[in-house]
């Protein structure tokens, strides 16, 4: 069998388990989502959030892309925030990483053409953020070390992005958190959170976590 299919049969299996357990499961999914979360994590294939969280469906809205990364200028992204934000009101936003991430290595160590290498240009800058740091570990630590470097930067970069802006300025409940998952035993593990009284300006590099 062509290995597409094999999607198609367990999507079949997964609906029928879900209306075995409850006849109005779907019934209730047509009427509209209220996420309580924003997860902006990587699109490695080993990092599905709703599964390593155990969300069910309308539990939380998604935005992945390599690295994880935060671009202001991504209309994509920013598109995500904003109708998180300020449609469905969520009230936490993630920012994930994982350790042995490619992008984040590719990024530190290069190899990459096109659109991966355009795409990465903002890792790069937070390798250039932390260069004395990076350079004074071992080698076999950098990569992941950056992975939390990483998630400091982009946490703070979508803190300062305008719709996030709007939102403390407002008053509206809303904190933003950065974590790292751990491929070697399936953990989450917490970094930092930022929310409408932290001085931006002093927002400290995470303790490493992976050593």
């Amino acid at each position: 069998m062509r290995e597409y299919k094999h999607l198609l049969l367990a999507n079949k299996a997964w609906a029928a388990e879900r209306l075995e357990d409850n006849p109005d499961y779907f019934t209730r999914q047509t009427v509209g989502q209220q996420p309580e979360f924003l997860w902006i994590g990587c699109s490695d294939s080993r990092v599905a959030p709703d599964q390593l969280t155990n969300t069910e469906p309308g539990g939380m809205f998604i935005h992945r892309n390599i690295a994880n990364l935060v671009d202001p200028n991504d209309q994509n992204l920013m598109s995500v925030v904003q109708f998180a934000v300020e449609v469905l009101k969520v009230g936490h936003i993630i920012v994930c990483g994982h350790y042995a991430c490619g992008g984040i290595q590719a990024a530190l160590q290069g190899g990459v053409e096109g659109h991966v290498h355009d795409w990465l240009a903002i890792a790069r800058e937070v390798v250039e953020n932390h260069r004395d740091e990076l350079d004074a570990l071992p080698e076999e630590q950098r990569a992941n070390r950056l992975v939390e470097l990483n998630v400091h930067d982009q946490l703070v970069q979508l803190a300062r992005t305008d719709v996030v802006q709007r939102a403390f300025a407002s008053g509206q409940p809303l904190e933003l958190h950065g974590w790292v998952y751990d491929l070697r035993d399936g953990l989450l593990k917490p970094l930092m959170e930022i929310d409408a009284n932290t001085p931006l300006e002093t927002v400290t590099k995470p303790e490493k976590v992976l050593v």
